[in-house]
């Protein structure tokens, strides 16, 4: 059979076009055409968001985790660097602490040491003629040293010290006389010393001393602090040779 072309040009035009074009809204609209299912088109957009979400959550969180282990990597170098710091200041604040604790037992001692010669002093001049002392004795608790200092911090050891100060020194007299009177002008003396106060009687005796009848007797007091202008003090001086 045989064809014979009356429009020369029009087939060659054809031919030497830039071959075939892709139309993508002719697709699309051959495949909502052809897809006649709601529930079809729903699952398949589901799918597309779902897929798109999970890309940003994934980036998002390897940003996160990004930023994450750079400070990371940052609070360790921090770390590292003031380990040395914090050790030296620990070791600084160990050796204050101790020296806290030795400076409040040493206030402790100083403020106690001159306690017992004014009592002593106040005792002994107070005795009337005829009446002498057998035993002088604390009753209270006896601050112990090695218990301060055992203490871990200067807070106890200022509250240690401070609870010893509250609490009062009591002491005990055991004595004899030849005149009961005399035992009542030295319990009045005693009790109207700036140093002393509560002076009570506990018992009295008769008892034989190298065949001679006297009242032994036995006087509780109590140390109170003093006023400042009961006080008197005198400068040390030491003679040279």
């Amino acid at each position: 059979m045989i064809e014979i072309n009356l429009l020369p040009g029009a087939k060659k035009a054809r031919r030497g076009g830039s071959g075939p074009s892709f139309n993508a809204g002719a697709l699309f609209s051959g495949v909502s055409s052809s897809v006649k299912d709601p529930f079809l088109l729903m699952a398949v957009g589901g799918l597309v968001i779902g897929l798109a979400a999970t890309g940003v959550l994934f980036t998002s969180l390897r940003s996160r985790e990004a930023t994450l282990i750079e400070r990371e990597q940052q609070a360790m170098q921090d770390s590292t660097r003031y380990a040395a710091v914090l050790k030296e200041r620990g070791h600084a604040e160990a050796q204050r602490d101790s020296v806290v604790r030795q400076l409040a037992i040493i206030r402790t001692i100083d403020g106690e040491r001159f306690t017992w010669p004014h009592l002593l002093d106040e005792i002994s001049e107070a005795l009337p003629p005829y009446t002498w002392l057998t035993s002088i004795a604390q009753t209270s608790p006896v601050p112990s040293i090695a218990s301060r200092d055992s203490l871990t911090g200067p807070e106890q050891g200022a509250a240690a010290a401070a609870a010893e100060a509250a609490a009062p020194l009591m002491l005990r007299l055991v004595g004899q006389t030849v005149d009961i009177q005399a035992l009542t002008r030295y319990m009045r003396i005693l009790e109207a010393s700036p140093f002393l106060e509560g002076v009570n009687l506990v018992r009295s005796d008769i008892v034989l001393v190298e065949s001679r009848e006297v009242t032994e007797f036995t006087l509780d007091m109590q140390y109170q602090q003093p006023d400042s202008a009961a006080i008197r003090t005198v400068p040390l001086t030491v003679a040279v040779r």
